[in-house]
């Protein structure tokens, strides 16, 4: 079966991720990783990968900056303890990286990052022949190439590719426009995600200087480089079919909230076609995908290179429809304890995200009572980190179950 590869910033959502249906997560530390905001150090990779072996699923390591000289006794030291650790996999782009971990942690696979743009069948056995078992195509790539290299590659080359998450508008990641204009390196875990920033466009008459003409700006100006999000829920079939070996999913700064949705819809998905291919029904994932989305969807390049309709020129980044309610912290028949994440009332419509089931369970909010008194109360809102509040769930529940809250 094909896995299914998921983010995680910290512990709390690689344990989120492995809840909702992950095989695999990826994750690193914030100072050798591409996402220098993620909140993890060595001690939480450490627990990651424990736990992560104790109930039988995989963490790769993400090592894919592309290091300056000086940052190399602290990635010998990091080699040194995944050897240790008996991590499943580095994932490298920079060959001074591939190196050291070949050196100091030689029983550990090693993954060709996305940032190594991998986008040709050479390429791909020039990483293998350098130790590489894993490669992680290029975002950019259409299905045609995919299942060329797929047919040619040796036996033994894992493939694996993004089906779901944020795109780059430069090429898978490699991309300059942060550090020019923030002074943060995308290429070193920094990216100020400049691409995303409304801006303000004009046009200059040549013989007339200095008479700048606006064009098209709303009033949060216009977001020509901010791309759609990835989502290959639609071709499923199509991309287990030709063999892909691993599906990835974007966000290691997600919320919690967004990876158990987003993980159970293609959990579910991938689980009902394997059992029933000839009836798979792509729209009810889509509808709970909908339900989670910050911007809108589109298939990149997967069906056709020509395809145009890959940005977000509205700059929109939230949802209008939904939110992280709470999350289960202990599940009692009476009064269960929840972590809210946004106001909560009564009368508020809520669901419950049920792992490998992929439609949520419908409730309203009948009574709130405060964990410390026990009395009744009309709302709570989080305004401090960690506020909880006690509800009566409708059905049984297990720790760290999200609940996502429509809005009123």
């Amino acid at each position: 079966m094909v896995e299914l590869l998921a983010p995680a910033g910290s512990y709390e959502k690689a344990k989120i991720a492995f809840l909702y249906g992950a095989d695999a997560v990826y994750c690193g530390t914030s100072s050798l990783s591409l996402r220098t905001r993620a909140d993890m150090e060595n001690d939480g990779l450490a627990k990651t990968i424990q736990y992560a072996h104790s109930i039988g699923k995989k963490v790769y390591v993400t090592l894919n900056i592309y290091a300056w000289d000086e940052k190399y006794e602290e990635i010998i030291e990091q080699a040194k303890m995944l050897e240790e650790l008996k991590a499943d996999a580095v994932i490298v782009a920079d060959g001074g990286v591939a190196e050291i971990v070949k050196e100091y942690a030689p029983s550990v696979d090693i993954h060709m990052s996305t940032q190594a743009n991998i986008v040709s069948l050479h390429s791909c056995n020039f990483w293998y022949k350098n130790g590489a078992k894993r490669m992680i195509m290029a975002r950019e790539m259409n299905k045609e190439q995919l299942r060329y290299i797929i047919e040619k590659k040796p036996k033994d080359m894992e493939i694996e590719i993004f089906i779901h998450g944020a795109i780059c508008f430069a090429f898978s990641g490699r991309c300059f426009l942060s550090d020019f204009l923030a002074g943060r390196s995308a290429n070193l875990g920094d990216c100020a995600q400049s691409c995303r920033w409304s801006y303000n466009l004009y046009a200059e008459e040549t013989n007339n200087p200095g008479n700048l003409m606006p064009i098209e700006t709303n009033e949060y100006g216009t977001s020509i480089f901010s791309s759609k999000d990835l989502c290959l829920i639609k071709e499923l079939p199509e991309i287990i079919e030709m063999g892909v070996d691993s599906l990835k999913i974007e966000g290691r700064l997600k919320t919690e909230y967004y990876l158990a949705s987003i993980i159970n819809v293609y959990r579910n998905a991938i689980d009902d076609y394997y059992k029933d291919p000839k009836n798979y029904d792509y729209t009810k994932y889509l509808n709970e995908i909908e339900k989670v989305k910050t911007r809108g969807l589109t298939t990149f390049y997967f069906n056709d290179r020509q395809n145009k309709d890959i940005q977000e020129y509205a700059g929109k980044q939230h949802n209008d429809n939904y939110q992280f309610g709470g999350k289960v912290i202990e599940y009692k028949q009476d009064k269960s304890i929840i972590e809210i994440r946004n106001r909560l009332q009564v009368g508020d419509e809520l669901e419950i995200l049920i792992p490998h089931k992929i439609e949520p369970y419908n409730f309203r909010i009948d009574n709130l009572w405060d964990t410390e008194t026990e009395n009744e109360i009309e709302a709570v809102n989080p305004g401090i980190q960690g506020q909880k509040v006690l509800i009566k769930l409708p059905i049984k529940c297990e720790k760290d179950w999200i609940i996502r809250k429509k809005k009123n």
